[in-house]
């Protein structure tokens, strides 16, 4: 075998036995336990794209960005193949993390993907036009998925506003992996991956506030939504826009609107009825003036929008109980 080369081999017994058991201790949260097995399986056969991998793929869930990089590295430099390699994507991940912008446009390259010559004033790839997407937060806590646009392959900007349990805000860029665990599909018949967070990238100064409405109609609540976001901030119904669904709905093929009329989502697991929440649903066409919503906009500012919002309508439009809590 030439040392340099790309000739590949069949790995040995003892290298796909501490391979498989470091990924069964991933599995398991044992990263320390994982990473020395899979040191050793680099050391057994170091001229496998394989190893540095599967190495660079343990640094990434441990958020070791200079680790992942370096071995990512290693992995691509020992590749048989031109283009379209997950290795590259992990690298572009790391590279983004640590944003060392030439190496995630290199890796982007390699991949496959076009990376138009514009550069962003920090030197990030930009004009990549990927368009909108979900990505669910907290994935191993209190999961929640959220609309965004994404920046690039591994960045989108949260576009909804998060629930607090997320921790989360509106306007905030987290980095996210690159295989989708489900999707989210329109009545227009588009669909959108649901791509899981991997940790927070860039801090939103905005703080996200709740409110009880009181709006007579859908054009009420309508009308603070359309005043938030030509203020440059963002207002949504809650009561309207949360479902509760348990894991394996969510990693799969769901529609993201409620449907019309009676009818029941049977992957939402909330209580019908029941504005806010715990539940999005009204019997039959029936509009539930209470409603839950949440704000994101400046201290200086959110009680403004809300009296301006009532302002324009005092007859059809309340609001009480405003609380900070993100």
């Amino acid at each position: 075998m030439r040392i340099f080369g790309k000739v590949r081999h069949r790995p040995s017994a003892s290298w796909r036995q501490a391979t498989d058991r470091a990924f069964t201790l991933i599995g398991d949260g044992r990263y320390e336990d994982a990473g020395a097995l899979l040191t050793r399986a680099a050391d057994l056969e170091p001229w496998l794209s394989e190893s540095w991998f599967n190495l660079a793929l343990l640094h990434k869930f441990r958020h070791d960005w200079e680790q992942a990089r370096t071995a990512g590295l290693r992995a691509v430099a020992l590749l048989d193949k031109e283009t379209g390699a997950p290795d590259w994507w992990n690298v572009g991940i790391a590279a983004t993390a640590l944003q060392d912008w030439p190496l995630a446009r290199r890796a982007w390259q390699a991949y496959g993907l076009k990376v138009p010559g514009a550069v962003a004033a920090g030197g990030e790839p930009a004009g990549m036009e990927l368009g909108s997407a979900a990505v669910r937060l907290s994935p191993e806590g209190e999961a929640e998925v959220v609309w965004g646009r994404r920046l690039d392959p591994a960045r989108m900007e949260v576009l909804s506003i998060p629930l607090p349990s997320s921790g989360r805000r509106w306007g905030e860029v987290v980095l996210h992996d690159g295989v989708p665990h489900g999707e989210r599909t329109t009545s227009a018949g588009h669909s959108f991956p649901v791509f899981d967070e991997i940790e927070l990238w860039a801090p939103s100064p905005v703080p996200t506030w709740v409110v009880l409405l009181e709006a007579a109609t859908e054009a009420d609540r309508d009308a603070l939504e359309r005043l938030a976001a030509d203020a440059g901030f963002a207002a949504e119904d809650w009561s309207s826009s949360v479902r509760l669904l348990c894991r394996a709905c969510s990693e799969s093929r769901m529609p993201s609107a409620e449907g019309e009329g009676e009818h029941l989502d049977p992957h939402d697991h909330s209580e019908p009825g029941h504005p806010g929440p715990l539940g999005h649903r009204s019997p039959g066409e029936l509009w539930v003036p209470e409603r839950e919503c949440g704000i994101a906009a400046p201290a200086g500012l959110v009680r403004g929008l809300l009296d301006g919002w009532v302002a324009d309508s005092p007859d059809s439009r309340e609001w009480r109980d405003l609380e900070e809590v993100c």
